[in-house]
């Protein structure tokens, strides 16, 4: 049984929705991910980041690269457990309180959010019985 989860986790995802998905915000993903700076100056903003000891995994910039970057990198062709490892990063870890100041303008709860709406549609997203 443990071989065949290892098998499932590997398998590829995607559908016609999330390709839709792609197209209708590549033009923003290619432009934000082209722009960061990777200057972490979003990173005060973040309560997250704050109130966990500045955790670099709490960074916006950190969410933003480790989320739609990924997806864009991979052309959204991404593995069960590549999503997986991203449902933290995107729940977990960041709360879409707008709050994250980028001083180059990249809109990153807006890029999180669509990292999720990928998650979703893949059906990974965290349980409604999962304490954060």
């Amino acid at each position: 049984m443990e071989n065949l989860n290892n098998v499932e986790q590997t398998i590829a995802v995607q559908s016609q929705d999330t390709c839709q998905l792609l197209n209708t915000f590549k033009d923003k993903m290619t432009l934000s991910l082209k722009v960061c700076a990777h200057c972490t100056l979003c990173a005060e903003s973040c309560f997250m980041f704050m109130k966990n000891n500045k955790d670099p995994h709490y960074m916006p910039s950190y969410k933003f690269i480790n989320s739609i970057g990924v997806i864009y990198k991979k052309k959204g062709n991404l593995k069960r457990n590549d999503l997986e490892k991203m449902k933290d990063i995107v729940w977990k870890h960041c709360v879409l309180c707008t709050r994250c100041y980028c001083p180059i303008g990249i809109d990153i709860p807006s890029m999180i959010s669509t990292a999720r709406s990928y998650c979703r549609a893949q059906g990974v997203y965290p349980e409604f019985d999962e304490i954060y």
